[in-house]
């Protein structure tokens, strides 16, 4: 395999698109680097394993040796980005956006060369832009262009308000790749029509257009939402590392192969023979450490990934069970309460559907013992240690 032959492999590892692939093929054969932009709103303080999957394949075109620019929407943060929302997004205030940002460089320095890395902010040329240069860029695209994109055209066939400055965040997310001059662009499948947007406007400044990869969204720990801090299924980098072990071997096995696509640093031959010795017989949780372990290191160190394994062993491996578990009382009703029903009232699963799933896995115990049957009504008031998956806990009483 050539060289142009082995870094398109490498960059197109996980992806879910690339547009257009024959462009990107073409700039690769001429070994000239090129600049690969992503962008980040620093909508809050801390990332989590979610966002490091475009960060993760910026990595690879540095090392690759592209020029790699970690572009802060500092200016977009202002705005609130409306991709998959269903009603308008609150912008941040000045200050939120700085602290942010400062918080979003230091970490993503744990997965990025800093001496390769080039740090830009939107609002470097946005505020140069005024309202004059805002008013021509917003006459570039038209209301029924804005309405192809998906989520505008749900909300507006429901009747749910848009604001006109939502218009402007596409539109200024492609200014960004006009004013960095960038030859890829890196986003979520989400962010399509904002990706394309940087297309169009490259076009019309008579600029080359930039190649658009998209990486798939990943999934949280439930296995079906995306990755979000709002809805509690996610793995801050910034995690202690005993937790970030304990949500790690938390995950499905099936989950899992997904985790190492978008966040192992693995060859894929060596990828593609974890899962043969998978297949062949080797017990998925040794496979899903050595993803916990890597992943830890990566964030903290080699000796903390070592020691939240330790952990591990200690208190779930040989069925310790947590001191520090929720002790709840919950009204038990004269017909009895749901196996299901009872597991999400205690917040040991996010719904009943979920808890039904959980003990299809074998993952739902009573005092150690295992829930088979997904029908369960419990009509005694009793006290016992409910527990969902390797790391959820909570001793309830029904009263």
């Amino acid at each position: 395999m050539g060289s142009w032959e082995s870094a398109f492999a490498e960059i197109k590892r996980g992806s879910d698109e690339i547009l257009i692939e024959e462009e990107l093929i073409e700039r690769l054969k001429t070994g000239k680097p090129l600049k690969i932009k992503a962008g980040f709103d620093p909508t809050a303080p801390d990332l989590h394993l979610g966002h490091t999957v475009l960060i993760n394949k910026l990595r690879t075109f540095q090392q690759l040796g592209h020029e790699v620019i970690f572009l802060i929407g500092d200016f977009t943060g202002l705005i609130g980005d409306p991709t998959g929302k269903n009603v308008t997004r609150k912008p941040l205030t000045e200050e939120q956006v700085a602290q942010n940002a400062l918080t979003y460089q230091e970490q993503v320095f744990k997965i990025l060369d800093p001496e390769k890395t080039t740090i830009r902010f939107n609002s470097e040329w946005m505020n140069k832009l005024g309202a004059a240069g805002m008013i021509k860029l917003a006459a570039s695209q038209t209301v029924a262009r804005m309405l192809e994109r998906d989520d505008f055209k749900k909300r507006y066939a429901n009747g749910q308000p848009i604001a006109i400055h939502e218009f402007l965040y596409p539109l200024v997310q492609g200014w960004d790749s006009v004013a960095l001059e960038s030859d890829v662009e890196l986003g979520g499948t989400d962010q399509r029509f904002n990706l394309l947007m940087g297309r169009e406007l490259q076009k019309s400044q008579g600029q080359a257009q930039q190649t658009v990869l998209m990486m798939p969204l990943l999934e949280g720990l439930d296995g079906v939402q995306k990755m979000s801090k709002s809805l509690n299924n996610y793995i801050g980098i910034t995690d202690a590392p005993n937790d970030m072990f304990g949500k790690i071997m938390s995950i499905s096995d099936e989950l899992m192969w997904r985790y190492y696509d978008l966040l192992s640093f693995r060859p894929l031959e060596e990828i593609k023979q974890l899962k043969a010795d998978v297949a062949a017989g080797q017990n998925p949780r040794d496979v899903k450490i050595l993803l916990a372990k890597e992943i830890i290191a990566r964030f903290h160190d080699e000796s903390a990934a070592e020691g939240a394994h330790q952990d591990f062993i200690q208190r779930f491996q040989k069925n310790a069970i947590p001191d520090d578990m929720p002790e709840l009382e919950i009204s038990l009703p004269d017909e009895g309460i749901a196996i299901g029903n009872l597991l999400k009232e205690a917040n040991l699963v996010s719904s009943t559907s979920d808890a039904m799933r959980m003990i299809k896995q074998g993952a739902v115990k009573i005092d150690g013992e295992k829930v088979e049957d997904t029908r369960l009504v419990i009509t005694e008031k009793t006290s016992a240690v409910y527990q969902v998956g390797k790391r959820k806990f909570a001793k309830i009483s029904l009263v």
